[in-house]
């Protein structure tokens, strides 16, 4: 399996553990009854849950990105170039110190982890382009 692909698998796992954070947090912020209720009534997370939930939407906005340019690079056999493993590790390693400082509120950090998972997308989808020939 190539770097790409691992760390697809990676960033797949990642998803979860945002999934899990943002769920356990609004737990702890509502209560076990409403959790596992009906949920009627419409209580929105705030605080920690409310980042929590904000982080997992925000990975989840590049994450279908990320996996089909992975996946175009694996279909075209592109795979293994320094501008694509480079890319997808700095959009990985990006995205994982992403939650923690969201967590913990700190946007210029925050914000930093963000630009730099970004420019890791683009290498993987400038290398589709450049590793292809086209």
């Amino acid at each position: 399996m190539s770097i790409e692909s691992w760390t697809l698998f990676g960033a797949m796992v990642l998803g979860l553990v945002h999934l899990s954070a943002a769920s356990f947090a609004f737990k702890a912020q509502v209560g076990n009854a409403y959790t596992v209720g009906a949920r009627d009534q419409d209580l929105r997370p705030t605080g920690l849950a409310g980042r929590m939930d904000r982080a997992q939407r925000n990975f989840l906005e590049t994450f279908a990105i990320f996996a089909a340019a992975v996946l175009m690079l694996e279909t075209l056999e592109r795979q293994g170039g320094w501008l694509s493993v480079w890319g997808a590790a700095i959009y990985l390693g990006g995205r994982i110190v992403y939650l923690p400082l969201y967590a913990l509120g700190l946007p210029w950090l925050r914000t930093f982890s963000w630009n730099a998972a970004t420019t890791g997308l683009v290498m993987v989808m400038a290398a589709i382009i450049l590793q292809t020939g086209i």
